[in-house]
C-alpha cells in the first residue's frame, strides 16, 4: 500500500489514511527489505582513482551525488590508490559487488584507456576520464583538445600572432590533448609555432621557468597548461616588467578555484566539466540499470563534454593591434 503497488484491492480512502498515519509516525520504507524482494538495492558505487585527493574531484562527486538524489539512488564512494597500469583494481570493484550495488562508476584522470576486470562487467557500469579497452562500457571525457583550440582562436581573434604555450612535461592524457589543441588552433589561424612551446613541471615553479624561456622569444600571449603554471607565468611577467594584460596576455586551463579569481588581474582560463561528467555518469548508469538506451551507449566512442573558455581580465589585444 505504501509502495503504491498497482492492482491491489484497497480503496483510495483507506490508502490515504494509511499514508497519513505513516507520515505522522515518521515511517520510512525499509530499503534493505525491499531490495531482498526486488533484487535491487537502489545503491550505486563510485570508485575514484585518487581523484578524491585532487582539487577537481569535489565537482565530480557533487555532480554524481546530486544526480543520484534526483534519481532516488544512494551513492557510495571508495577512493582507490593510483594505479600506474591501466588495469582496474578488481578488489575495489568486488567490495561494491559484495554490498549488492546496482551499478558502478569508475573515475580516473590518468589513463586514456583502461582494462576493465570481468567483475566490473557483471553490473551496469560507466567510466569517467577514460575509455574502455574493449569498447563495451560507456565513458565520458572532457574535450580538452577542443578547449585548448578555443583558447588559441580567442587570442587570435583579439589580434595575437605570437602565442606561446607553456606545456606540461608529464605524460598524461591532458598533456597530449591540450598540446594537440594548441597546435590545432595555431594551424587553423595560420600562425607559427616554432620555438613557441616549452615544457615544464605542471606547477607554479614549472610555469615560471617555462615562461621565462618563452618571454625571450617575444610572445604577446602565453597559454599555460594549467592554472598553477599560470601563477608562475604571472611571476615571470612581473620580473620582466610586463603588465598583464596590456603587455602580455596570459591564459590558464582547469578553472581551479580559488586560483583564477585570486590573481590580479583575474585569470582567463578553461573550465573542465567535472560536475557535468559526474552527473552524466550517474544518469547513464541509472538508464542502463533500467534497461534504457543500452545499444546506443555501448559503443567504442566515448561521450565528450565541452571545456568552455571562462573569460576574465588577463587577456587584451596586443599593443600593435590597438587603435590609437
Amino acid at each position: 500500500m505504501l509502495n503504491a503497488t498497482p492492482h491491489t484491492r484497497v480503496s483510495e480512502d483507506t490508502a490515504a489514511r494509511v499514508r497519513a498515519a505513516a507520515e505522522e509516525l515518521g515511517y520510512r520504507p525499509n530499503r534493505l527489505a525491499r531490495g531482498l524482494r526486488t533484487q535491487a538495492s537502489d545503491m550505486i558505487g563510485l570508485v575514484t582513482e585518487e581523484i578524491a585527493t585532487t582539487p577537481h574531484a569535489g565537482r565530480i562527486i557533487l555532480g554524481a551525488q546530486e544526480e543520484a538524489s534526483r534519481r532516488n539512488l544512494t551513492l557510495a564512494i571508495i577512493n582507490s590508490v593510483l594505479n600506474p597500469e591501466p588495469e582496474v583494481d578488481a578488489a575495489q570493484i568486488q567490495a561494491f559487488l559484495d554490498r549488492q550495488v546496482d551499478g558502478i562508476i569508475y573515475a580516473t584522470v590518468y589513463h586514456d584507456v583502461i582494462v576493465a576486470p570481468e567483475n566490473l562487467r557483471s553490473r551496469p557500469a560507466a567510466l569517467i576520464g577514460a575509455r574502455d579497452f574493449a569498447g563495451t562500457i560507456p565513458a565520458v571525457l572532457p574535450d580538452e583538445r577542443a578547449g585548448a583550440a578555443a583558447v588559441v582562436e580567442m587570442l587570435a581573434r583579439a589580434g595575437h600572432r605570437r602565442i606561446a604555450f607553456a606545456a606540461s612535461a608529464e605524460d598524461v592524457p591532458a598533456t597530449r590533448g591540450r598540446l594537440l589543441g594548441y597546435l590545432d588552433g595555431m594551424h587553423a589561424a595560420g600562425l607559427p609555432t616554432e620555438d613557441l612551446v616549452v615544457a615544464g613541471t605542471a606547477d607554479a615553479r614549472g610555469g615560471y621557468r617555462a615562461s621565462l624561456e618563452l618571454l625571450d622569444r617575444a610572445p604577446t600571449a602565453v597559454f599555460c597548461y594549467n592554472d598553477r603554471m599560470a601563477v608562475g607565468a604571472y611571476r615571470a611577467a612581473g620580473e620582466r616588467g610586463l603588465v598583464i594584460p596590456s603587455d602580455l596576455s596570459i591564459v590558464g586551463f582547469d578553472d581551479q578555484a580559488p586560483i583564477p579569481d585570486s590573481l590580479f588581474p583575474t585569470l582567463t582560463t578553461v573550465s573542465l566539466p567535472h560536475y557535468e561528467m559526474g552527473a552524466w555518469a550517474v544518469s547513464t548508469l541509472a538508464d542502463l540499470i533500467h534497461g534504457k538506451h543500452e545499444e546506443a551507449l555501448l559503443t567504442e566512442h566515448p561521450t565528450v563534454l565541452a571545456c568552455p573558455v571562462v573569460e576574465r581580465e588577463s587577456v587584451a589585444a596586443p599593443r600593435l593591434e590597438r587603435p590609437e
